[in-house]
């Protein structure tokens, strides 16, 4: 039996261990995000990000934590509220957020910032760009499109008409075009991320005009082109994540756009005093920052997914330079 000494000490020993890990946790450097309007749970940009800061959290020793946006105004008080709260870095996940991104970077020269989908022309030396070459994954999926296409007519849809989704529009047209020369793309722009009804009628009128596989590029509003996809019976592509599991029976692959291995990486350097402030760091199939999706074997032959190899290999060697505009895309005709 223990005498009360012994207990004493046994005590002592518990409460330091515990107030050394409480330390240790309190010690985490911190860092953050803020959303875009579509939101933490979007199931594509935003959602990816997030696992990506949650990777960081349990495997690099940070604390994570993030504030959404409902609009386009709440993403400077959102980024305020996040220094108030002594986060050592900050993201800030879509292109809208660079002005803010780049005016806070400058009033706050101590604290870092990160921006994904962000070019910054002259990068203070606490801010970092993140871009991806998303023409990269769309000619693969568009390839895979042009080839699996029963009607000879496949269908896009984009969220906002910008460069960003330029790049998925013009790279997908490629592929489809380097898979099938016959193939006619429809595509048509929602002007949201958000407006899943709109994505649903878009994706409802193509499939009536002859469309048998459509691929989005447009956040929330493909969560619409999925549902339609299913409801009619006809196929659809996902994008940013592997959205398979959205409908299994109709989610024949995905352009994976990896927001979570930038976030991850990026978030690493910091924890490893690397950080690359004042540059623009670009993400492609060469580092492992876009491709297609695991699931692409339920639906997609072996043929042609050997043949995707193919062309990943000629487009990380540079022999394939999908386009990333319409003024590429039609310099290519």
């Amino acid at each position: 039996m223990l005498n009360k000494k012994v207990v004493v000490l046994l005590c002592i020993a518990v409460l330091v261990v515990a107030g050394c890990s409480q330390a240790k946790k309190e010690a985490a450097i911190k860092v953050a995000m803020v959303t875009d309007v579509g939101g933490v749970n979007d199931q594509s940009f935003n959602q990816s990000a997030w696992e990506g800061l949650q990777r960081a959290e349990k495997e690099i020793d940070i604390k994570a934590s993030y504030l959404e946006s409902t609009q386009d105004a709440d993403y400077k008080p959102n980024m305020e509220t996040l220094f108030d709260a002594g986060n050592e870095l900050i993201w800030g996940i879509g292109f809208k957020m660079a002005d803010v991104l780049s005016e806070l970077a400058t009033m706050n020269t101590e604290q870092k910032y990160a921006g994904i989908d962000c070019f910054f022309e002259a990068p203070t030396p606490n801010l970092v760009g993140v871009l991806f070459r998303e023409q990269e994954p769309s000619y693969l999926v568009g390839y895979i499109a042009g080839k699996m296409t029963k009607t000879n007519k496949v269908g896009f849809v984009g969220g906002m008409d910008f460069f960003v989704i330029h790049k998925f529009h013009y790279g997908f047209l490629a592929g489809v075009k380097e898979g099938n020369p016959d193939c006619e793309v429809l595509v048509q722009y929602a002007d949201s991320f958000t407006d899943a009804a709109k994505g649903k009628a878009i994706a409802n009128q193509m499939y009536k005009n002859g469309a048998d596989i459509i691929f989005h590029a447009a956040g929330g509003v493909g969560d619409g082109v999925i549902e339609a996809a299913k409801e009619q019976n006809k196929y659809a592509i996902g994008v940013d994540k592997d959205q398979n599991s959205l409908a299994p029976d109709n989610v024949i692959t995905s352009a994976m756009k990896r927001v979570d291995n930038a976030i991850y990486n990026l978030t690493k350097t910091l924890v490893e005093g690397t950080f690359p402030g004042g540059t623009n760091v670009v993400y492609g199939l060469k580092e492992g920052g876009v491709g297609i999706a695991p699931t692409s074997y339920k639906h997609v032959s072996a043929e042609i997914l050997e043949e995707v190899k193919g062309l990943e290999a000629k487009i990380i060697a540079g022999e394939i330079v999908p386009p990333t505009s319409s003024e590429e895309w039609e310099a290519m005709q």
